[in-house]
């Protein structure tokens, strides 16, 4: 049995495989090449994370497909319905990546606060000229501890993200539709364990309250902040986007840091991604990542190993 790992897998899901006796190729085919490469290689299981796109014509070109893996959590790159009705097993990893997600969050919130974004930027071109100067420029920092987070979607990342924001001394509210309460518990260093429950809010509410919001939501047809979502927000709020490049319109983005309600934005995802546009990238409040969300040692680790116990009891 043949598994292609086309966007990578890591070592010990490689390991795993293998000890349950299957042939594991990493090699990363191009998509317009990838059916040929299936069908030639006998290739039984196909994973994938989020660059290569399984669509129907590609399956209908490869019945000897009997799984296909996502080595993440959102299936949009995948015709997932389409394929189950050819009796192939979809999988994902919801779980895995969540602890790395949500420390990218507060990455991109910490150095949201403290302006990092910009002097990460300027101080290799003024600091040795200008270095008073920029101090000054970067003195009215704020603290996340005392505000308030706004999380839309509350799945396993929201979650996540709710317990490293409780941990930091924040405020938590969430709006999720198919979550009406949510036990959050954080463990300690020593053993001990905290509960907090959390109750679902409105969006509106959640506009209204939030000092800074985050999105873990899958792809949607429409924008979850546009501008009219802006309009309802506070003044100087921070924005985070580390889910799908569509749920934010980028536009009305630009539109609200110039008018001052948005202070700043993290963003890993992009309406255009891969080629993200160049009012993004050259914004000086907006910090950027090149969507790298799960992208930890440990998380890759989790995912490779659930992906194998996965297709190891699906295949064997």
């Amino acid at each position: 049995m043949t598994i292609l790992a086309n966007d990578g897998i890591s070592k010990n899901g490689i390991d795993a495989l293998e000890k349950a006796g299957m042939e594991v190729l990493t090699t990363t085919v191009a998509q317009e090449q990838l059916a040929n490469f299936i069908i030639e290689k006998k290739v039984t299981a196909l994973l994938v994370r989020s660059a290569t796109k399984v669509r129907q014509d590609l399956i209908d070109a490869c019945p000897n497909l009997k799984l296909i893996g996502r080595g993440g959590v959102g299936m949009d790159n995948i015709d997932v319905d389409y394929a189950k009705t050819k009796g192939i097993f979809v999988i994902n990893t919801p779980a895995a990546s969540s602890e790395s997600v949500a420390e990218l969050v507060f990455a991109h919130l910490f150095g949201g606060v403290r302006f990092l974004y910009d002097a990460n930027r300027n101080m290799p071109l003024e600091g040795d000229c200008n270095f008073k100067e920029l101090k000054k420029s970067y003195s009215k920092g704020t603290e996340l501890r005392g505000k308030t987070l706004g999380i839309f979607g509350f799945g396993n990342i929201g979650q996540a993200t709710a317990r490293l924001a409780i941990g930091a001394g924040m405020n938590v509210v969430y709006c999720d539709p198919e979550i009406d309460k949510a036990a959050i518990e954080l463990s300690f260093f020593d053993g001990q364990k905290v509960t907090f429950v959390l109750e679902n809010t409105s969006k509106s509410e959640l506009l209204k309250s939030a000092d800074y919001i985050s999105l873990h939501i899958p792809e949607q047809q429409n924008y979850i902040l546009g501008k009219t979502e802006f309009s309802q927000m506070k003044k100087g709020v921070g924005i985070i986007n580390t889910a799908r490049g569509g749920v934010l319109d980028e536009v009305a983005l630009v539109e609200a840091l110039e008018n001052g309600t948005v202070a700043f934005a993290g963003l890993d995802v992009y309406e255009s991604e891969p080629k993200p546009e160049i009012k993004i990238l050259m914004h000086s409040s907006i910090s950027l990542s090149p969507h790298i969300g799960a992208a930890t040692l440990e998380a890759q680790e989790r995912i490779g190993l659930e992906l194998a116990e996965q297709i190891i009891a699906l295949l064997k």
